[in-house]
């Protein structure tokens, strides 16, 4: 085998994370699906569409729920007696017990993270529209150019100065974005 398909077989078993995805390549973690639909109907009483959309709407449209994973883990959380529901014009609606109301509270840090890293994600959501391709390039170069500057210079200092002029040019385009 040849280095060339040596590399692009081992390059594509890598994973290419960034953003939001960098550390996890899934938007929840175990347990946390349950965590954040407790947390939806803790909101107010819904039934399971507006649930798959609800999580949809927290991570800005980049983590889209499937009805085979929100409708088991509602009828779990209905067994473990944290949520009830009740049928009215062919839909389920489900609202928290008491004991729903207990979990989500003593699980409020937990929550608290799920809903920080949709904001996170909800960031990025741009990303995918049209306009965005048309700056990857430029973006790409950029980054070429810093780590060319960095690694053409052993100044103990260069790492500050090309972090610095990255940090200047994101916060004139957050200044643009306002």
């Amino acid at each position: 085998m040849s280095w060339h398909h040596a590399r692009r077989r081992h390059s594509s078993r890598r994973s290419r994370r960034f953003g939001p995805w960098q550390s996890r390549g899934r938007f929840f973690g175990p347990g946390e699906v349950r965590l954040a639909l407790l947390s939806l109907i803790g909101e107010r009483p819904q039934h399971g569409y507006q649930l798959m959309k609800g999580l949809e709407e927290r991570s800005g449209g980049t983590y889209r729920a499937s009805a085979g994973t929100v409708y088991p883990t509602l009828q779990q959380l209905e067994d473990e007696g944290l949520i009830v529901s009740e049928s009215g014009a062919g839909k389920r609606v489900y609202e928290l017990s008491d004991a729903g109301r207990a979990e989500l509270e003593q699980s409020s840090e937990g929550v608290d993270r799920i809903w920080e890293r949709a904001d996170d994600w909800e960031s990025w959501s741009g990303m995918w529209e049209p306009d965005a391709s048309e700056l990857w390039r430029p973006a790409l170069r950029t980054l070429k150019s810093a780590l060319r500057a960095l690694h053409s210079s052993e100044s103990p200092d260069r790492a500050d100065e090309v972090r610095e002029i990255l940090d200047r040019a994101r916060r004139e385009l957050d200044e643009l974005g306002e």
